[in-house]
């Protein structure tokens, strides 16, 4: 436990100190915000600051934070490390800067930044990359809570005529459809916060019986792979852990997400509290769970699963943990608590995905929003796409593991371009870049060394994946430094 309350301390630390620095280095002041200078009534509101903070945190939180810090929690206690260190440094520094360069450039979107600063190609690029990845989101948080929904209740009628858990898909589809429709404040600005409370309140709950019951679990000083019976997973902590904890750490598809908030955002100088800070808190949650995970996979003397009923069956699936570490800890109240953290966080990271992807083709298209028209002729060949991704999803046995699988290496490649992004526009604007820079080349290495290990991919031994991301590494240093000394050197 007190590996976790340093690590506690250290996230709050990181968000009063060097948020701060961050802040300066870009330098957010109190110029007029597109919320105020493009006010439309549909996607620029200037909304209330609390307001704002509760979308961005349910935006980007979903299940991220709570599924990856659980499957993370199985490489020991390194996955401590991985949630202090990359959420301060590198998720954080990654929302902020996307967040206000997005409020600096009109509430653009991350292709339209991405191709400001890495060239046409690379727009085009981000373009494709990040409707797909928002259609695979959209897509994997549709099929998840209606199979949880309908395992608890669903319609006897509705299963005998068109099979289980259609009912729910079709409820949550109607939902994604009018939320990606309307304008931000009329579902999204009115549900969210409710639902944002709602995860606080869960992670807030498991901590003060975290505090009370100080549970006997693993240590940073122990070994970072060092638990009781050794590791649940085979797999290598590099690059596996930093793929397995993005939202807790840093993700792509917040870059995504942010630029919704951006229209949103009344002034510059929220930026730090809504961007830096929803990431922070994000990291909290991730932190909570990563411990109350030590307690089930690695308590001393016994690991919690093992006297739990059904623990041994839950091991390989996060939501069961929730589940079942909620209502032994915080019973009624804590079942539901968990439902909605496991229903409400995925459909709501689904629906937001979806306007995201609304406003990039949009933007890309110069398709004024404002009509319901406009809209309609952007969404419905978007919720086609996603539907027939969902008929593959569940036509196929390991559709889902196929979706997830590719949406956690795509979420941690779109962070790349993101930082390499900020990184160039921080060099042009002679500002210090090595906030940004030192995140990027780790990530690149990460993600190639995770794309050439990984099964679903290349399948290569460890070894040769790690020298193949030190490559990437050595060529995205070669080019970085040779476009700066050719004309953005101090």
């Amino acid at each position: 436990m007190i590996s976790f309350l340093l690590s506690l301390v250290a996230l709050v630390a990181g968000y009063f100190f060097y948020g701060k620095f961050v802040e300066k280095v870009f330098g957010a002041g109190i110029r007029p915000t597109p919320a105020v200078t493009k006010a439309d009534g549909v996607d620029f509101i200037a909304l209330p600051p609390w307001k704002t903070f509760m979308i961005q945190f349910l935006n980007i939180a979903g299940t991220g934070p709570i599924f990856g810090a659980i499957m993370g929690a199985k490489f020991g206690p390194a996955a401590y490390l991985w949630i202090v260190l990359g959420c301060i440094f590198g998720g954080a520094v990654h929302d902020y800067l996307c967040g206000m360069l997005s409020v600096r450039h009109g509430g653009a979107n991350l292709p339209e930044l991405v191709g400001d600063y890495l060239g046409r190609n690379a727009r085009t690029l981000m373009l494709v990359f990040s409707v797909f990845l928002l259609m695979m989101v959209g897509t994997v948080f549709v099929y998840s809570p209606a199979k949880i929904l309908g395992d608890i209740w669903e319609p006897a009628f509705t299963v005998a005529s068109v099979g289980r858990y259609v009912f729910w898909i079709a409820l949550i589809f109607i939902y994604y459809i009018v939320a990606t429709l309307l304008p931000v404040d009329k579902v999204i600005g009115k549900i969210y916060p409710f639902f944002a409370i709602a995860l606080i309140f869960m992670a807030l709950g498991l901590l003060v019986v975290l505090l009370v019951r100080n549970p006997d679990i693993p240590e940073i000083w122990e070994g970072l792979r060092e638990t009781p019976g050794g590791p649940l997973t085979s797999q290598p902590v590099f690059p596996c852990l930093f793929i397995t904890i993005a939202c807790g750490a840093i993700s792509g598809f917040h870059a995504t997400q942010s630029p919704i908030m951006a229209r949103c955002l009344p002034t510059e100088k929220l930026g730090r509290p809504i961007f830096y800070g929803a990431m922070i808190t994000e990291g909290v949650v991730a932190l909570i769970w990563a411990t109350v995970s030590m307690y089930f996979f690695y308590g001393k003397p016994e690991p919690a699963y093992m006297f739990m009923p059904g623990g041994a069956e839950a091991i390989g699936d996060a939501p069961s943990v929730v589940h079942l570490v909620c209502n032994e800890w915080m019973g009624m109240l804590g079942g539901i608590l968990a439902i909605m953290g496991v229903v409400a966080a995925p459909v709501t990271s689904g629906d937001t995905a979806l306007r995201s992807a609304r406003l990039i083709i949009a933007d890309f298209m110069k398709m004024e929003q404002h009509s319901v028209r406009n809209r309609l002729l952007v969404c419905l060949p978007l919720f086609a796409a996603v539907f027939a991704l969902l008929l593959w999803q569940i036509g196929d046995a390991s559709g889902f593991e196929r979706i997830w699988s590719w949406f956690g290496w795509s979420n941690q490649t779109l962070a790349v371009f993101t930082l390499w992004t900020a990184t160039v526009y921080l060099v042009k604007e002679k500002r210090n870049f090595w906030i940004t820079l030192v995140p990027a080349l780790f990530m690149t290495w990460v993600c190639t060394a995770y794309l050439m290990y990984t099964p679903n991919a290349f399948g290569m031994k460890v070894h040769i994946a790690y020298a193949a991301g030190f490559a990437a590494v050595l060529a995205a240093i070669i080019w970085f430094s040779t476009w700066y000394r050719k004309g953005y050197r101090g």
